[in-house]
């Protein structure tokens, strides 16, 4: 059997990417490395800490920074992560003052909305209706 143990989002900023995804979003930081001038720096949801791990992984490659500046320009999402109610956690978010890029949007059987990870990305929240 195969299983998600870790994916990653490329990241401008691995320090401010891993504020954003631990005081904004929830995450617990799981693991952190030093590896030369970055780190292996991964981020794991509060309710599943032995689950699938987010690599805060740094954009430094060349091919990296115009695929994230396509996905954005083109309004495509680098990742989405499971909520239990999108306009609650879009309200909450917004408090925060995180910017969306699409409000709460029901899509036959999900909700789902989109917002700017302040590290060079989109990311979607879901949730099944």
């Amino acid at each position: 059997m195969v299983k998600i143990n870790i994916t990653s989002v490329f990241v401008d900023d691995q320090d401010k990417a891993l504020r954003f995804y631990t005081e904004i979003l929830g995450f617990e930081k799981k693991d952190e490395v030093p590896l030369g001038d970055d780190r292996w720096l991964t981020v794991v949801s509060p309710q599943e800490p032995e689950g699938p791990e987010l690599l805060l992984e740094p954009d430094g490659h060349p091919a990296v920074r115009p695929f994230k500046e396509a996905l954005v320009a083109d309004g495509i999402p680098a990742a989405s992560f499971a909520v239990a109610d999108v306009s609650a956690e879009a309200e909450r978010l917004q408090g925060l003052g995180v910017k969306f890029t699409q409000e709460p949007l029901p899509m036959g059987p999900v909700v789902t909305a989109v917002f700017d990870d302040t590290c060079g990305n989109l990311i979607q929240i879901a949730a099944r209706q």
